[in-house]
């Protein structure tokens, strides 16, 4: 692992310096763009992706973040060079978004068989944006939503994910496998998707950026559906700029997604990151939502100082949630993930060998007849509850109210009562210990994520420092499209920061080491 770790930074120094003359025979066709010193190191990068997947993967930790992956993705890297914005960067995808070269399982083996031979609109974008689809993620099997008992980052496809910074702790979940995968060097960024959590959390606990976009901003076709209402995909990486770039080279309108039609984008999701000031910036500081942790307290604490440091105005926030939102979230969640994976499953290309799952219902029966795979460790309860979710008049009734009460009268009620343009709380504790027998030990008391994912907006993750090694994030919420006023606010924070971010040590965790 260090030898790579060296390799890496020794092959990116030499090569640097002749990057001209390496690249001066691939000069740009018209129209074509030169890459620039930080897509030249990723170009030279690629190889050593590869290789660490090989050595920290499928081999050594086994960190059971990639399914699968493409070793002719360096060369395709560098074909792409000239073609921007990306230049031929690579990009890992979670295993619920369509690739025309990879199955798409969702982590199930009802869908091992899922070759459909076409790209999701957001891979389409990526690619004509000029990156590269290295591989796909492992995922919290069906993205976490089979049961609510469940391990996060296990899949019958890929096992269970492990956290970089210990391998004996949770990776969260769903976009488990794109946040590890990321914080081991396996790629310059990754796709997650999230529902309610699923980029966020994993990133905090994978210690790197996430950004979940507001609903609209990138297109759900032909990725594994939950909620129409809620799912969307968003970039997973190491910096905020990274996600940016990334957001951007993703987004865009899709005929077949409606919610994407009314969407406000912005053509560079990159422009103003590096010159955006704090200075006078109020921001709101959820402190209700720091949960019982002392240590984690004292994390959030720095942030805050540098924040300060920085010219932010800090306005302590008080406020408790109108916990019915949660409720009806579940029933619309429950009541669409019927209605969605049904119409998922009943378009996709008949496989070709074996029967093809056309709805919720052949799905909770395959997993019976695969009990031994599929329910060793946890069982399908939300999936035997959705299936039998057919109010749509109570659907309806509390998707309504979910909607208002998450945004118009909790977020936007925030934002304007208190006269701040951002609203900050911890992410999430730190990762917990793995336990397949007993599920997840997750800490519901911490952070604000709830409103922003059932009202549809944006919410940044950015590393502020670790608890015993372990990675936590702050989180930076927004306004509905107010996306790259807190990506610029989390790169902000971002140059501001003062915690050290130790790297992953790829070893079981140590009460001895911080």
């Amino acid at each position: 692992m260090m030898t790579l770790t060296l390799a890496r930074g020794t092959l990116a120094a030499v090569l640097l310096t002749t990057s001209a003359a390496a690249f001066a025979q691939a000069s740009p066709r018209p129209g074509e763009t030169m890459p620039d010193r930080e897509a030249m190191s990723e170009l030279l990068a690629v190889d050593e992706y590869v290789l660490r997947i090989q050595a920290l993967d499928d081999n050594g930790p086994r960190l059971n973040a990639v399914i699968d992956y493409d070793p002719t993705a360096p060369v395709k890297a560098r074909q792409l060079a000239h073609t921007g914005p990306l230049h031929g960067r690579t990009v890992l995808v979670k295993d619920n978004i369509e690739t025309r070269e990879f199955a798409t399982t969702a982590g199930s083996l009802a869908l091992k068989d899922n070759m459909t031979g076409r790209d999701a609109p957001l891979i389409a974008n990526l690619r004509a944006a000029g990156g590269v689809v290295l591989g796909k993620t492992n995922l919290s099997e069906w993205a976490n939503i089979r049961s609510d008992r469940s391990t996060s980052g296990w899949s019958a496809v890929g096992g269970l994910t492990r956290n970089p910074y210990a391998i004996d702790r949770n990776a969260c979940g769903s976009s488990s496998g794109s946040a590890a995968a990321v914080a081991a060097g396996f790629a310059w960024g990754a796709i997650g998707t999230e529902t309610n959590g699923s980029i966020t959390c994993p990133a905090s606990i994978n210690g790197i950026v996430g950004f979940k976009p507001s609903v609209g901003i990138v297109s759900r076709t032909h990725v594994v559906p939950i909620s129409s209402t809620q799912d969307t995909a968003g970039p997973m990486t190491r910096t905020v700029r990274d996600a940016a770039l990334l957001l951007g080279a993703i987004a865009g309108p899709d005929k077949a997604d409606p919610a994407t039609l009314a969407a406000k984008r912005v053509k560079d999701y990159t422009e103003g990151l590096d010159t955006y000031s704090l200075q006078g910036v109020r921001i709101g500081v959820l402190r209700d939502q720091i949960g019982n942790r002392a240590d984690l307290a004292s994390v959030f604490d720095g942030a805050l100082k540098d924040l300060e440091r920085a010219g932010a105005v800090l306005i302590d926030i008080s406020f408790t949630p109108d916990q019915t939102m949660y409720r009806d979230s579940f029933t619309v969640m429950m009541f669409e993930l019927r209605e969605e994976l049904g119409k998922y499953l009943g378009a996709i290309p008949a496989f070709r060998a074996g029967p093809t799952p056309r709805s919720l219902a052949d799905i909770i029966a395959f997993n019976k007849a695969h009990a031994d795979e599929e329910l060793r460790w946890f069982g399908q309860e939300l999936f035997e509850l959705a299936e039998s979710s057919t109010d749509r008049a109570a659907y309806e009734a509390a998707r309504t109210n979910a909607l208002r009460i998450a945004g118009p009268e909790t977020l936007d009620k925030l934002l304007a009562d208190n006269k701040v343009q951002f609203l900050i709380a911890p992410t999430n504790g730190p990762s917990w210990a793995s336990d397949l027998i007993n599920g997840d030990n997750y800490n519901a008391s911490i952070g604000f994520g709830g409103p922003a994912a059932i009202a549809g907006y944006p919410h940044l993750t950015v590393p502020m420092g670790t608890i015993e090694g372990l990675p936590v994030g702050l989180s930076i919420l927004g306004a509905k499209w107010d996306d790259h006023a807190v990506l610029k606010a989390g790169a902000a924070y971002e140059r501001a920061r003062t915690a050290k971010l130790p790297a992953p040590k790829f070893r079981p965790w140590r009460a001895t080491e911080r």
